[in-house]
């Protein structure tokens, strides 16, 4: 039977459209990378080194493996198809305008070693792709095929022994793309404007993910908060994010929903209402806002939506909603074009003042084609400055992190194991995520995707929280 291999490089969006890809293979079977005959490497491209992540692994598995077909997409296809293209080893690049067709364009190379009579008309003619050496090209502006539809959620992710790219805790992608025009940001660019997943798909993905023995979901998106609003409004149907989440509490079963990456400002009161309601419960205590920055006058040339009291506001407001308990996250971008050393230190101030419970931090990256990159020309942070920022940030970060987890110490937290690494699982331990978001170490061995109680007894040299099995199972 033909196999292939999925690596997957970016956010949890676009792991969701990798394990997408894979379920709609069901026909081929899934081996590593130095024996697969088709090798999807699904890109991002939201920073210069994730593109030479990506082309590097491209050298490195047509070195490894000179017979396998590898097929790219994501962002990196989108933004600059052509360049991945005329790549050595590289037969086909699909852009995530068409990726609903690639499984079928994946499926049809695994199957035949020349031949591509059977795939879809490529958007820049094979023939003369071929004739300059270069392999065929599906991608364009429209985004007509972008959104792979059925994500397959069932046993694969939930069962112990399950294979490479499935999760015990998945990612439901129920929404693609983005309007907003962040100066910086190159994705309205390589997933196109916001578009949505029908409620009623939704509902049945969660209620095949249970049924499969499902015990924690999450929902992700490019940009979760604005689910639902390019779907026609229909009476019974939800008309925005807070009333899908509702209504996967009150149409199915499941034990335990977490929320991906949300603008502050679609943490709406009806949003932060559900926290209360079901925070700790069913509605993991957890929230991830976007910051980039905590000086406002940055905020303005990153044309964020949101000033840095707005932010504090919500984040008190999700506290007040959830308990001392919920950890936020935030991403922080360094060194954006112009950034004084005033501008960065009112960011410092700014990340003190809020519990945060971990950090994201990226130094900027020009992407072509925004305005950021124009910014970039004509005021760039220097690069011994950029080190500098990130390594106070680094510091930050690190200090925020272990005071929100050692506040732990001696309590108990509800929890749900993961599928533990070989080393970790040598050492009689099993990996296990609580409930409002920390990482932990459990001893002895459990199977994944078992519910428990746990006792944190320290911290590890890593930050990630000790524990042993608490008072009880949770059903």
């Amino acid at each position: 039977m033909a196999g292939f291999f999925i690596e997957n490089f970016g956010c949890r969006a676009a792991h969701a459209d990798g394990e997408a890809i894979a379920g709609h293979l069901r026909e081929l079977c899934e081996r590593g990378p130095l024996t697969a005959d088709v090798v999807v490497v699904n890109t991002c491209s939201v920073t210069a080194e994730a593109d030479r992540a990506a082309r590097a692994f491209i050298r490195r598995t047509h070195r490894r493996n000179p017979a396998a077909k590898i097929v790219v997409t994501g962002c990196y296809a989108q933004r600059a198809p052509e360049e991945l293209a005329a790549m050595a080893g590289v037969a086909a690049v699909v852009g995530n305008s068409h990726k609903a067709l690639a499984p079928v364009i994946i499926a049809d190379l695994a199957r035949a070693a020349t031949e591509l009579t059977n795939l879809p008309q490529a958007i820049i003619p094979v023939a003369s792709l071929l004739a300059a050496g270069a392999a065929p090209v599906w991608a364009d502006d429209r985004f007509a095929h972008s959104f792979i539809e059925d994500a397959h959620l069932g046993a694969a992710h939930v069962g112990q022994h399950r294979s490479r790219g499935a999760q015990t805790r998945p990612n439901l992608k129920i929404q693609e793309g983005c309007g907003n025009r962040c100066t910086f940001c190159v994705i309205p660019f390589t997933r196109g404007p916001s578009r949505s997943l029908p409620a009623a798909q939704v509902l049945g993905q969660v209620e095949a993910f249970v049924a499969a023995g499902g015990k924690e979901l999450v929902l992700s998106g490019i940009n979760l908060g604005r689910w639902g609003r390019d779907l026609p409004v229909e009476p019974g149907t939800p008309a925005n994010l807070a009333g899908l989440v509702r209504a996967v509490f009150e149409c199915t079963v499941l034990p335990r929903l977490r929320l991906s990456s949300i603008e502050p400002m679609d943490w709406d009161d009806a949003l932060i209402a559900l926290m209360r309601e079901y925070g700790g419960s069913r509605l993991a205590r957890h929230a991830h806002l976007p910051l980039q920055s905590g000086s406002d006058a940055v905020l303005r040339r990153m044309h964020r939506r949101y000033r840095p009291w707005h932010y504090a506001g919500k984040v008190a407001a999700l506290v007040d909603a959830a308990g001392p308990d919920l950890t936020p996250g935030a991403d922080v971008m360094v060194g954006f074009p112009g950034e004084t050393d005033r501008e960065f230190e009112e960011t410092l101030d700014f990340i003190r003042g809020l519990p945060f419970g971990y950090l994201h931090l990226f130094p900027f990256s020009p992407r072509p084609g925004t305005a950021g990159w124009a910014l970039h020309a004509a005021s760039p942070v220097p690069p011994q400055v950029l080190a500098e920022r990130m390594a106070a940030l680094r510091a930050l970060a690190d200090e925020k992190t272990r005071a929100h987890r050692i506040r732990f110490i001696g309590r108990e937290l509800a929890a749900l194991t993961l599928a533990t690494p070989p080393e970790l699982a040598a050492l009689g331990r099993t990996a296990a995520l609580s409930e409002n978001f920390i990482p932990a170490e459990l001893e002895g061995r459990f199977a994944a995707n078992q519910r428990l109680t746990i006792r944190v007894i320290g911290l590890n040299r890593d930050g990630e929280i000790m524990a042993r099995e608490g008072s009880g199972n949770i059903s």
